[in-house]
């Protein structure tokens, strides 16, 4: 089957898992898709310097149902990127190419978002890695490095014309960090001149909000990022709304107390107690959002050491808010 055909199938369901470094582990991603019907996951990035040195580790695990899941690669060096790439055909049913992070440390070393300032490199890359493999290729970037530098359309041309057979774009400059508000409408501008898929990404955070940015920017699909923090609900909810109608509200407090234990569980599971609850202590904003007194318990759960520790300060605090 022909790439392009593959992505078809492979994005069917119109709404994905954002890659984000550090959170979208094997974890989060078996929940989303417990929680989901045939959205596509994709895994935190993986620096390819990292994966040539190491070759994987606990980033790289995957269970059957995760499919379809897309593996995104971060680098500058094409042939490196290019072997990585082949290493992980046995895992991926897509490779993602990250041109779009945005942090100091990863542009510094001319990855991420740093490619959009060198569109040469930049489709060398996607060039090398698409001669290399036998499976789908896609690029996350940006609107541009800053506001002075919206090359956006031009970059996606470029990517596509190297053989990208798939896109997806956050509403943001490089500059904006995460700060500000993606700009919806000006991914409308991509899309109108590529002719692979695009997928749009940035401050999706609801149903609603999923299905204004897909029609302000035209989009065939939205990548949920953030929002899916402490909703492990939400992309199979906007899968659902999108494809059948049905609207799904989002989970209770309890509900999403009841996800942070099940959380916790596996991330201890997978990386034993000390490792797992200190990694899970991220996502207790996001969990606890809506909380009477969460800041307070947020600042005392942080300080427990253990699994039964965690849960019962939870667990109390719950009651507690009840009475």
């Amino acid at each position: 089957m022909q790439a392009r055909e593959r992505v078809k199938e492979l994005i069917s369901s119109r709404v994905s898992l954002a890659p984000m470094a550090g959170i979208t582990d094997y974890v989060l991603r078996s929940l989303i898709r417990e929680n989901s019907g045939s959205a596509l996951l994709t895994t935190e990035m993986i620096s390819s310097e990292f994966l040539t040195q190491s070759k994987g580790g606990d980033i790289l695990m995957r269970n059957e149902n995760h499919s379809p899941i897309s593996y995104q690669l971060s680098g500058h060096k094409p042939w490196m990127i290019a072997e990585c790439a082949k290493y992980l055909e046995k895992y991926a049913d897509m490779i993602d190419i990250n041109m779009g992070c945005p942090v100091n440390k990863v542009v510094k070393g001319t990855d991420g978002c740093a490619l959009m300032r060198n569109v040469e490199l930049a489709q060398e890359i996607v060039r090398v890695v698409k001669s290399n493999i036998d499976l789908p290729l896609s690029v996350k970037f940006r609107l541009g490095y800053t506001f002075d530098e919206l090359n956006f359309v031009e970059y996606g041309q470029k990517m596509q014309e190297a053989g990208a057979d798939f896109i997806t774009i956050h509403g943001r400059t490089r500059s904006q960090m995460y700060g500000g508000k993606a700009d919806w409408k000006k991914i409308a501008e991509l899309k109108k001149n590529v002719d692979i898929p695009v997928f749009a990404n940035g401050d999706i955070v609801s149903i609603e909000t999923a299905e204004q940015c897909l029609e302000e920017s035209g989009a065939d699909g939205v990548a949920v990022g953030r929002g899916a923090l402490g909703d492990i609900t939400l992309i199979g909810r906007i899968e659902k709304y999108l494809n059948s109608g049905i609207y799904q509200a989002p989970p209770t407090l309890e509900e999403k107390v009841e996800a942070l234990k099940e959380h916790l569980r596996r991330e201890v599971e997978l990386r034993g107690e000390n490792i797992g609850v200190k990694f899970v202590r991220k996502f207790y904003p996001y969990y606890l959002n809506g909380f009477t007194g969460a800041s307070k318990l947020r600042g005392e759960v942080v300080l427990l050491p253990t699994l039964k520790e965690v849960i019962e300060k939870i667990d109390s605090a719950i009651m507690c808010a009840k009475q």
